[in-house]
C-alpha cells in the first residue's frame, strides 16, 4: 500500500510517515515546508519507498495527482502554531478550508479513505469551565477574537469532512489532537514543552503566559500516532471524531515547575501578558483535557507514557540538540 502524508514533514507527519515506513508501507509526503522542514524527514530520504513531493494542498492539482498515487491519505498539512494563525489569520483560513477542501474533492475523484487532522482548539472557550473533560459530542463556544480563526477553520474543516461521509459516502476519520509532543516539535510556533525545555537548558527564563493557571494534557507523539494508524484499520471510526490524547491534567504553573526541576537548572519563572506575547485582543483557553473513552472503546488506545517519562525524553532529546550551548546543572 502506498501511502499519503500531506504536511509530513511536519511535527505529527514526520513521526506518521516514518512508523508507516517502518510497517512496510510506501510513503509519499507533500509538504511545501512553510512550517514543516526538510530536517525532520531527511533520514527517510533514502529509505526504499520514501518519496517527498514539494508542493502546497493549496495547489488543486499538486493534491490531485498525489492523491491519485496513493491508496490511503493522512491530511495533517495545515497552518499551525498559536503565534503564527495570531499573526497570519488570512494564511491560517485560506491553508486550512481550502487545503482541505482540495484533499477531500481528490480522495473523492479517486475513492480513496481519508484521516483529517483537527485540533482540541476546537472545544473553544471551555463552556464547562475545567468542570469536565471535553467529549467528541460537546457543544463548541467560539469567542470573537481573532484567535479563534484557527478553532473556526477546523471547525468547517471538520464539518466538510462528515458532509462528504454523510451526503457523498466518502470514508472520513477526523481526529483530534491535544498537545501532542515528542523530538523535532520546534518552540518556534509557540509550542509550551519544547519551549520551556530550551529555555531551562539555556538558562534562560522559563516563560509562562498569563497567570499560569491553565490546564492542559500532553501526549507522546508515538501514541497519537499510534492512535490514528489504528482508527485507520477500523471501519466503525468511518465518519466519525475521536479525541487523541491523554487525560492527566497539569497546570501551566506545574510543568514549568517540573521543568526546571527536571533539568537541574536554577531558570527563573517570569509570566508574561497575553498582551505582550500575542498582541491586543488574545484569548486563552483556561481548561482542555479530553475523554478518551471513545477512542479507548473503538481500538484499544491507551497513553504508554507518563508526563513525567514524556518531559525525560523531551529534556534528553533537546540536550543534543543544543549541545555545547547547554547549561551546567546547579549544585
Amino acid at each position: 500500500m502506498k501511502v499519503l502524508v500531506t504536511g509530513g514533514a511536519g511535527f505529527i507527519g514526520s513521526h506518521l510517515a516514518e512508523a508507516l515506513l517502518a510497517r512496510g508501507e510506501g510513503i509519499l509526503v507533500l509538504d511545501d515546508l512553510s512550517t514543516g522542514s526538510l530536517q525532520n524527514i531527511i533520514h527517510l530520504m533514502r529509505r526504499p519507498g520514501f518519496e517527498f513531493r514539494l508542493g502546497s494542498i493549496l495547489d488543486m492539482r499538486a493534491v490531485d495527482e498525489s492523491v491519485a498515487a496513493c491508496d490511503v491519505v493522512y491530511h495533517l498539512g495545515a497552518a499551525v502554531g498559536v503565534r503564527l494563525v495570531f499573526e497570519q489569520p488570512v494564511r491560517t483560513m485560506e491553508t486550512n478550508v481550502q487545503g482541505t477542501q482540495h484533499v477531500l474533492d481528490a480522495c473523492l475523484r479517486h475513492g480513496r479513505k481519508v484521516l483529517i487532522a483537527s485540533t482540541s482548539e476546537i472545544y473553544g472557550k471551555d463552556a464547562q469551565s475545567g468542570t469536565g473533560r471535553f467529549r467528541e459530542d460537546d457543544d463548541i463556544t467560539i469567542g470573537s477574537s481573532m484567535r479563534w480563526c484557527y478553532a473556526t477553520s477546523k471547525a468547517l474543516d471538520e464539518f466538510l469532512a462528515r458532509a462528504y461521509y454523510a451526503d457523498k459516502g466518502l470514508p472520513v476519520v477526523i481526529t483530534r489532537f491535544f498537545n501532542t509532543v515528542g523530538p523535532r516539535q520546534s518552540p518556534a510556533y509557540g509550542m509550551v514543552v519544547p519551549r520551556f525545555v530550551e529555555q531551562a537548558l539555556l538558562g534562560r527564563p522559563i516563560t509562562v503566559y498569563g497567570d499560569g493557571s491553565q490546564v492542559r494534557s500532553f501526549t507522546w507523539v508515538g501514541d497519537a500516532v499510534e492512535a490514528v494508524v489504528r482508527l485507520m484499520e477500523v471501519p466503525a471510526a468511518e465518519g466519525e471524531v475521536f479525541n487523541v490524547g491523554s487525560e492527566d491534567a497539569v497546570t501551566i504553573c506545574e510543568l514549568a515547575e517540573l521543568i526546571r526541576g527536571m533539568t537541574g537548572l536554577a531558570s527563573e519563572i517570569v509570566h508574561i501578558p497575553y498582551e505582550q506575547a500575542y498582541g491586543p485582543g488574545f484569548e486563552d483557553i483556561h481548561y482542555r483535557v479530553p475523554d478518551i473513552s471513545k477512542l479507548r472503546r473503538t481500538v484499544g488506545y491507551a497513553p504508554t507514557l507518563s508526563l513525567r517519562e514524556i518531559l525525560e525524553r523531551m529534556i534528553g532529546y533537546t540536550r543534543e540538540r543544543l549541545g555545547g550551548k547547554v547549561q551546567e546543572t546547579v549544585g
